[in-house]
């Protein structure tokens, strides 16, 4: 049914949580796994740097970054006999939600495989979601993987004890 499915990853935990479901996937249908990683330029700058440093110094320094995290993954995936592909992609300004969006037609994916960290309320209004967004506009079926809340209250649950 999957052929090629998209997984974006920033390093986080629920990025590498919604590869564990792609790999299951992938395992099941014999997809390859396409690895996207989006870098977003303002995030590794601090708009002070001379012109000079920025391009001999920050930005080889985050590609480097950006392209290790794909490597490292693709290199585990290879190894458990799962197809894997990397791509790296500088945000430009745009939204990471547009990017990924057409990277997912770009790759021919067939499903886009999505960690989100599940914000509500006035974090999701001031942070935003781009995993919602990107559920919204993707030209293939999204699945949103998000960790499990603990309980909250004070109470053990029974699995912690």
């Amino acid at each position: 049914m999957y052929s090629r499915l998209l997984v974006p990853l920033d390093g986080s935990p629920t990025s590498y949580l919604a590869l564990e479901h792609a790999v299951v996937l992938a395992r099941l249908s014999g997809a390859t796994i396409v690895l996207l990683h989006v870098i977003e330029e303002s995030k590794h700058s601090n708009g002070f740097e001379r012109p000079k440093v920025y391009i001999e110094e920050v930005r080889p320094g985050f590609l480097t970054a950006g392209q290790a995290l794909l490597d490292q993954a693709a290199s585990r995936l290879r190894q458990d006999g799962i197809a894997a592909e990397t791509v790296l992609l500088e945000s430009k300004g745009k939204p990471v939600s547009e990017l990924i969006a057409k990277q997912a037609d770009a790759s021919c994916s067939d499903m886009l495989v999505l960690g989100t960290h599940g914000r509500r309320g006035i974090d999701r209004l001031l942070l935003g979601s781009d995993a919602e967004q990107v559920a919204r506009i993707a030209p293939v079926p999204v699945m949103l993987v998000r960790h499990p809340h603990r309980s909250s209250g004070g109470q053990s649950s029974p699995q912690s004890e």
